[in-house]
């Protein structure tokens, strides 16, 4: 189990307990947190499809399939609100398959150590290539491409961009997700309004 995918051991505990489920069902573990403020603790669980995406619906379908094990389970001593969500447009990368699938697109990524003085880098995912994260940096005004080890990776997001959105829509529209007829025809400053 990646540190990316369940990153403390209650974590890896919950995943260990839910990923049989979620694959059950046809879906894949993107992310579960067990995450605790001074009221309250939330066990946030992101899922998908194996060729991505996923509809509110089978979020409901997984939430109750969950909870039903962790009833079983009982791996938590407190009482906690069960949250599961799509990893959304700006997602957290926690496979390596995550980093090949959205080669060319800009990311957020923390190491565990530090790496030439630097524990964060932002830059355009170039790939992956055996173990390692490929990462197109800007460096005093020059592209430098480097290689991370995927095991020295904390943390990995997309960044929201205008590319990533107009990318997400055009992948749901061609799955047939969005229903055009649904909305209103767009007007641009362009159009002559006619009263």
């Amino acid at each position: 189990m990646s540190d990316l995918i369940a990153k403390t051991a209650i974590d890896r505990r919950m995943a260990e307990i839910i990923q049989p489920v979620i694959e059950g069902m046809g879906f894949e573990l993107v992310r579960v947190r067990l995450m605790s403020s001074t009221k309250s603790k939330t066990l946030q669980i992101m899922a998908e499809r194996p060729a991505g995406g996923i509809e509110v619906d089978e979020c409901a379908q997984i939430s109750t399939a969950v909870s039903a094990v962790l009833d079983v389970e009982d791996p938590i001593d407190d009482e906690y609100t069960l949250e599961v969500s799509s990893p959304g447009i700006d997602r957290p990368l926690t496979r390596m398959k995550d980093f090949e699938a959205f080669d060319g697109y800009e990311v957020r990524i923390e190491t565990t150590e530090m790496i030439d003085g630097r524990r964060r880098f932002k830059g355009q995912l170039a790939g992956i290539e055996g173990d390692e994260v490929l990462l197109t940096l800007q460096e005093n005004g020059e592209e430098v491409t480097i290689g991370l080890n995927y095991d020295w990776l904390s943390d990995a997001k997309l960044v929201l961009t205008d590319e990533l959105i107009r990318e997400m829509l055009r992948q749901r529209k061609a799955a047939g997700a969005i229903d055009e007829t649904q909305f209103d025809e767009i007007q641009t400053d362009d159009d002559s309004v006619e009263e």
